[in-house]
């Protein structure tokens, strides 16, 4: 199979952004490896499905996030370290301010809800539109919209931020906080 090289350039250009996502939903960087994995195997398995003129990258993290839902409809079932004893006991403790901060805000972030987290994540994070996300999703633009507002209410809630000056120096960050994109 001859793949378009314009084709190739704009799957090869998405991955940082579908690896960003796969570990935001995963919050396991190998499992988010193999999904990034999978999710260009069937894309390119599935190329001729692809609307030439149409966004690669949403049809990419479409793929992605209905591979991660398939996921865990197969994994609701498994118990692995449900209280994340063993998983902290692995890990060596931050030792500047800002590992401190971004370890405190990715756990904010797991304790979001899927939908709100997913939201923010499409549209504060990997830079998509509101109607590109919801696209995504699969729900309406006011869906999103009200999602990412929640979600980034309850992060400021969790993380006692007022206002971006609060939190610290990382950009992407403080984007997905305030809703403004450093891209």
């Amino acid at each position: 199979m001859t793949l378009d090289p314009s084709v190739r350039d704009a799957v090869l250009a998405a991955v940082p952004s579908l690896r960003a996502f796969a570990i935001s939903l995963c919050g396991n960087v190998d499992r988010a490896d193999d999904l990034v994995q999978e999710t260009l195997l069937r894309a390119l398995a599935n190329i001729d499905s692809f609307e030439p003129g149409s966004n690669m990258p949403a049809w990419l993290f479409t793929i992605l996030r209905n591979l991660f839902r398939s996921e865990y409809r197969k994994r609701r079932r498994e118990v692995e370290d449900a209280d994340g004893t063993y998983a902290q006991s692995l890990k060596s403790q931050p030792e500047q301010s800002g590992h401190v901060e971004f370890q405190e805000f990715r756990t904010a972030l797991a304790k979001l809800p899927p939908d709100q987290r997913e939201a923010l994540i499409l549209v504060g994070a990997s830079g998509f539109s509101y109607e590109e996300a919801a696209q995504i999703c699969g729900c309406a633009v006011g869906t999103i919209k009200s999602r990412v507002n929640r979600a980034r209410a309850r992060l400021a809630d969790m993380l006692s931020i007022d206002g971006t000056e609060d939190f610290g120096p990382d950009e992407a960050t403080r984007a997905i906080l305030t809703g403004t994109s450093s891209r």
